[in-house]
């Protein structure tokens, strides 16, 4: 554990570095702030939540873009950024499929269509039936894992507080 701790002190860049980034100097007091940091009850939901949406809704940029939309709501910036990774190359193909076949039973579109493709052409497939069904799938799924994500991560939150007072009550009593 102590390599690896080295290794990411290393690896991270200063407070200082940060604020010194002639890209990030004219944002680094808003981009420092220590709320978005700061691993609390409220904001780390938030990263989940927001880090769920980019990184499902966001084909690219993912945690640039999580970072961003973390400051105007106060979430947690390192949260948001870990969550994106939920989306991988081996999570993104069935999340597509899904979403999909989810949207496709939204529209009441038959998701089967190799005969109407065959008549009609692959591009009408595409932006007709395809594209809608699969942009209206994608946006259920992120928002019912955005809600899960939000829901399951103050819940583990609670547990985890509760079970530390326990253990001080244990402690002195």
């Amino acid at each position: 554990m102590g390599r690896f701790r080295r290794w990411l002190d290393k690896a991270i860049p200063s407070r200082d570095s940060v604020a010194g980034n002639r890209w990030l100097r004219p944002v680094a007091d808003r981009v420092l702030h220590s709320s978005l940091w700061r691993f609390t009850r409220r904001s780390v939901p938030r990263g989940v939540a927001l880090g769920m949406v980019t990184g499902i809704l966001v084909p690219m940029g993912q945690i640039p873009a999580s970072a961003i939309l973390a400051l105007p709501l106060r979430a947690n910036i390192p949260a948001a950024a870990a969550t994106t990774f939920v989306t991988n190359p081996f999570t993104t193909p069935p999340l597509w499929v899904a979403a999909y076949w989810l949207g496709c039973w939204m529209l009441g579109i038959d998701p089967g269509g190799s005969e109407a493709t065959a008549e009609r052409g692959w591009g009408e497939w595409l932006f007709n039936d395809a594209g809608p069904a699969t942009a209206t799938g994608l946006v259920t799924i992120t928002f019912a894992l955005t809600v899960l994500g939000y829901a399951v991560t103050a819940l583990a939150w609670r547990w985890w507080i509760a079970s530390k007072w326990k253990r001080r009550r244990r402690a002195r009593g």
